[in-house]
């Protein structure tokens, strides 16, 4: 699967694939849409993207850049 047909399926479809395919890496928090605030969540390897699940598991992000990379540089 790529990063651009996961983001043609449908929300119940993408949590299907991160709980049966997906590799939980971590948590993570990522900036809010409005960036009034940060949004808690979970990052996971998917195929070759990684994708964040939101807390609440209503926001999913695929993303090819793994973004736990750039958290480790900040740090």
């Amino acid at each position: 699967m790529t990063i651009d047909s996961f983001k043609q399926l449908g929300h119940e479809e993408k949590l299907n694939q991160l709980r049966h395919h997906g590799d939980l890496l971590g948590a993570y928090e990522r900036r809010s849409e409005h960036g009034d605030g940060k949004m808690s969540g979970d990052i996971f390897s998917l195929h070759d993207f990684w994708v964040f699940l939101s807390e609440d598991e209503k926001t999913i992000i695929p993303s090819r850049r793994n973004p736990l990379y750039k958290a480790e540089e900040e740090e």
